[in-house]
């Protein structure tokens, strides 16, 4: 098995465990946002989807401050973030679907993604406000696609 494969295998039993909506493609959207497991923001924080701290929407373990790349105003630019350290992977999974819900009242992008009825449906209305990265779905399918047989033995 390849490390991308026990990455995945790892998140989608996460996903999963922690009932995320499309457990696949939340893996490849881990995969994108973590570089594979292998960011800073992952090994010291378990934090899979740079979820940046949010006081009453986070229920982390702690925070963990250091810098990110942002895509604003059509420059990619560095800024100082604080990030939500969860205990496991699930914890971030589950902190992840937190927020959806949270601010799905909010972001009609993020109460459609929770209704989609496909995974490139979900991951293409999740990024409209996910991240600030214009080919983040894009990215994400790609992992999905390229891992598709992988993913169905998860």
């Amino acid at each position: 098995m390849s490390v991308q494969s026990e990455f995945l295998a790892k998140a989608c039993a996460a996903a999963r465990a922690a009932g995320h909506v499309f457990p696949e493609m939340a893996a490849c959207e881990a995969a994108l946002e973590s570089g594979w497991g292998h960011s800073r923001l992952t090994e010291e924080a378990n934090n899979l989807f740079g979820q940046k701290q949010d006081a009453g929407r986070n229920e982390g373990v702690g925070t963990l401050a250091m810098p990110t790349r942002e895509f604003l105003r059509g420059e990619w630019v560095t800024v100082e973030a604080e990030w939500v350290k969860f205990a496991d992977w699930q914890a971030s999974f589950a902190g992840r679907m937190q927020i959806l819900r949270a601010l799905s009242a909010e972001y009609a992008s993020y109460a459609a993604a929770l209704r989609a009825k496909t995974p490139e449906q979900f991951v293409q209305l999740v990024s409209e406000r996910w991240s600030t990265d214009p080919r983040r779905a894009a990215k994400v399918v790609e992992i999905y696609d390229a891992h598709r047989a992988a993913l169905t033995v998860v």
